[in-house]
């Protein structure tokens, strides 16, 4: 007769435990698909400065390049470029603090994820955007 709660208690420890796996699963799966669209836009405008070497059109390159699941254009997106390899090639950095709305995953994870994408194109077009 003791044992009569023992199948709900189990059910309840199993099913937060379960509960914290999924929430984790679903922040990893927003996360890996931020950072693609940060990638893809790193990329873009990395292209755009091998022909273009005007860090203003890099940067409105890259922001616009889409707009799901961040809006770039409003979300604070950090855009830096830079010339490596003696002028050679153009690197592209984004950079997005990811907040984290899941409950119970700030405490484990902390409140923000810094996502970050670099990419570096050789420049091919030295006279390009006249």
């Amino acid at each position: 007769m003791k044992e009569k709660g023992q199948s709900l208690v189990e059910l309840a420890i199993s099913f937060v435990i379960l509960m914290l796996l999924l929430a984790g699963a679903v922040e990893f799966g927003i996360v890996f698909f931020q950072y693609v669209q940060l990638r893809d836009a790193a990329q873009e405008g990395a292209l755009y400065g091998s022909y273009c070497q005007n860090n203003a059109q890099i940067t409105e390159r890259a922001i616009n390049a889409s707009y799901q699941p961040i809006d770039m254009t409003t979300a604070g997106v950090d855009v830096f470029t830079e010339y490596v390899e003696n002028g050679d090639a153009v690197k592209v950095t984004l950079l997005y603090d990811h907040t984290v709305f899941m409950p119970f995953m700030s405490a484990i994870i902390g409140d923000h994820i810094t996502l970050r994408a670099d990419v570096t194109d050789t420049i091919l077009d030295r006279n390009g955007c006249l």
